[in-house]
């Protein structure tokens, strides 16, 4: 038997991506910008005039769903969320495709650093804000937003959630999911306060600071200078950048923790304490090769270890055309793509607990060769890990190269070449946007054809919500009972 969800949750959500564009839409009445406030206020009224009555009429029957149905709901509300975001760009009188509008607000929601936009400051100012918006809201997940928010949604919250949230282990911080969320946020809001702070210290303008604060917490990378970083040629700014993007792709209950003053745990954890050491690894390994490209043991080191964070964290900004740095330099960033944060933060990619589990394994296989009646087990944060953990980390990583692969497939067969299309589909489904070849630092996603931009935009949404959320959607058996 099919299926059929209730689909109230996913009308709030969407709800609750509509209220967004009050912010630009005020912002362009500000401005007296005629044509960007219209294109703020229709989808937002069109979305209210269907999610208003919806609350109404339902709003005295509870919200039950099976676990299964969490996955749909979640795929739902991002592909309408991208969807009702695309609108502010068709509708900004700037000559964006639909299909380019739809790569946009897909990259925003999937807090990817991608764009088809060749002259970004050429935008308005409020097209510029939504934009960082959507990483901002993507990055944290709309999902999580809402369950903070709108405890109306009850029974079945965690497993939003858990559709939604990256990572292996979707953890509740405390007992109450809608408490977890808010916490979540609160941290969320903090990172973001203070980056915005350190920019303005660094020089930037109020909008300027605030647009690039706010998808640089959620690992977005966007800018609103088409040099992007690099316009500001600051040092200060470079490094607070760095800071930001590794806390950012940091375990966000690890700042629960410290907070609870429980440093003991934050220390002994295992993925923390992996992603931290490959990001030292890497800054010096790819500083020392570009200390003969730069002549400068200093700024070697400062663009050697903005790249390192970047590409780990998935953020995918760049202060410098990493395409023309030497090649151990490029192969060194090329790893780091395929890594990705930490799980329960807002960066994509493989998650380096994966990355971890697998390391510990392997080193277990080789002890079971030279003892082969010894029994040995995976240890994350210093206790003894379940097994299937191990299993759903080598399931994840066969899935990742499997879609990896298939994007790539895809996208030889629509005229992009070899190269290219191996790297475009590794950065859309890792949601880092910038990777090498036709997808380097100094090109963008324009020149690609329509229908592969819109299904690089259903990848990122994939990458997103950690792949198993959408695939499971195309295997027969879900749909019945």
């Amino acid at each position: 038997m099919i299926r059929v969800p209730q689909l109230r949750p996913v009308i709030f959500l969407l709800g609750i991506a509509a209220l967004v564009m009050v912010f630009p839409l005020f912002y362009a009445l500000a401005l007296g910008d005629r044509i960007m406030a219209r294109a703020f206020y229709l989808p937002l009224g069109a979305v209210l005039l269907v999610v208003l009555p919806a609350a109404v009429i339902t709003r005295k029957r509870p919200v039950r769903f099976a676990y299964k149905d969490g996955f749909l709901l979640v795929f739902l509300a991002w592909v309408f969320c991208c969807l009702l975001g695309a609108f502010p760009y068709y509708l900004s009188g700037r000559g964006i495709s639909f299909c380019d509008a739809v790569f946009e607000s897909a990259c925003g929601f999937a807090t990817t650093g991608a764009t088809t936009i060749g002259d970004i400051e050429a935008l308005p100012g409020p097209l510029l804000l939504w934009r960082s918006l959507t990483h901002w809201f993507g990055g944290m997940g709309i999902v999580v937003l809402t369950v903070a928010l709108l405890p109306m949604l009850g029974v079945g919250a965690f497993q939003l959630v858990k559709a939604e949230a990256p990572g292996p282990d979707k953890e509740r911080i405390t007992p109450k999911i809608a408490h977890t969320a808010k916490i979540l946020w609160f941290f969320y809001l903090g990172l973001s306060l203070a980056l915005f702070l350190l920019y303005r210290i660094g020089g930037m303008g109020w909008f300027d600071a605030l647009c690039h604060a706010l998808p640089m917490v959620a690992t977005g990378g966007i800018s609103t200078k088409n040099a992007g970083i690099a316009f500001y040629n600051s040092a200060f700014i470079d490094g607070v950048s760095t800071a930001f993007m590794l806390l950012a792709g940091l375990n966000f209950s690890l700042y629960y923790r410290i907070f609870r003053l429980k440093f003991r745990e934050a220390y002994d954890n295992s993925e923390g304490r992996a992603y931290f050491s490959i990001f030292i690894i890497a800054a010096v390994f790819i500083s020392a090769a570009l200390v003969p490209h730069y002549g400068s043991v200093g700024r070697a080191l400062r663009y050697g270890a903005y790249q390192a964070a970047s590409v780990l964290s998935t953020c995918g900004s760049a202060v410098a055309d990493y395409g023309a740095w030497p090649v151990s330099a490029q192969a060194a960033l090329f790893v780091l793509m395929f890594i990705g944060g930490c799980s329960g933060s807002t960066a994509g990619g493989i998650k380096v607990i994966r990355c971890v589990v697998l390391w510990k394994q392997l080193g277990n296989e080789f002890k079971r060769i030279v003892y082969p009646q010894g029994i040995f087990s995976v240890r994350l944060n210093r206790k003894v890990g379940r097994k299937d953990v191990v299993y759903g980390a080598a399931g994840f990583v066969c899935v990742y190269l499997f879609t990896v692969f298939i994007t790539a497939l895809v996208s030889a067969a629509l005229g992009v070449d070899v190269f290219s299309s191996f790297c475009a589909a590794l950065a859309v489904t890792s949601n880092i946007g910038t990777g090498f070849g036709a997808v380097g630092p100094a090109l963008n996603y324009g020149a690609f054809p329509p229908a592969l931009k819109y299904f690089y935009s259903f990848i990122m949404i994939a990458g997103r919500l950690e792949l198993w959320t959408v695939l499971v959607l195309f295997f027969p058996e879900f749909w019945r009972r």
